[in-house]
């Protein structure tokens, strides 16, 4: 197998894995930044994360226009990742996704902390982007380059941006470490969702955070967390 072949068998598997996980359903998706072209990048096209395969993968250029002669619809919200690609060098994956683990913080005045050691993974909190500040009433999806631009400064060198009433959006350098943060985001929002009725909660400090994430997005633990993943996704 190819290292690009290589490459796009991990990205279905991603999106395998995140549905497999619940960060996922019928709607969201994942994205690769190609390893051979660090101004195109490849998704699926519009279909399910979960039915995803290899040939429903399809390559687009940064400005998320389709490179190729794929006539298969693609996802109306694809701009998001073009926009992050262009804002952001270093990020090599994205995901947009809806999982009801995080979509209290994208509807209700409740900040997103850090308080588990894999949460750390995400940084010190997660910003929020409200489409109605800059762009008034719109059908709720990031469907422009402006907005998908927006949303891509909202994130600015941050890990996750949550978008009102929407969803949310993580980022990684590989699509190993944009796995362990997307599940991380969604499993600390839900314990932290379960803790406050307790009474009040501690997040991790600033130190903390620096070293459990940077000790959890080692190889080696990604390396481990993904083969447990994979193979709940039936790789």
């Amino acid at each position: 197998m190819s290292e690009l072949a290589s490459d796009l068998a991990e990205l279905v598997t991603a999106n395998h894995i995140l549905a497999r996980e619940d960060v996922l359903d019928a709607f969201g998706h994942v994205s690769l930044r190609s390893p051979q072209a660090d101004g195109e990048y490849f998704i699926s096209r519009s279909r399910s994360p979960e039915l995803v395969v290899v040939e429903d993968l399809q390559r687009y250029d940064l400005d998320s226009k389709l490179l190729g002669d794929d006539e298969r619809r693609g996802y109306i919200e694809r701009v998001i990742h073009g926009g992050i690609y262009k804002a952001r060098p270093d990020v090599k994956a994205v995901a947009h996704f809806h999982s009801p683990a995080i979509m209290p913080f994208c509807v209700a005045d409740i900040v997103w902390k850090p308080v588990t050691h894999l949460g750390a993974t995400i940084g010190t909190d997660v910003a929020l982007w409200d489409s109605q500040a800059e762009f008034g009433d719109t059908d709720m999806l990031v469907s422009t380059a402006d907005q998908a631009a927006s949303l891509a400064w909202a994130l600015a060198n941050s890990n996750a941006v949550f978008l009102r009433g929407h969803g949310a959006v993580v980022v990684g350098g590989t699509l190993r470490e944009l796995a362990m943060r997307t599940i991380q985001l969604c499993r600390n929002g839900d314990l932290l969702l379960r803790s406050l009725p307790f009474g009040g909660v501690t997040p991790l400090t600033a130190g903390e955070i620096a070293l459990s994430g940077a000790k959890n997005l080692e190889p080696p633990v990604l390396a481990r967390a993904w083969d447990y993943w994979a193979t709940r996704a039936g790789h």
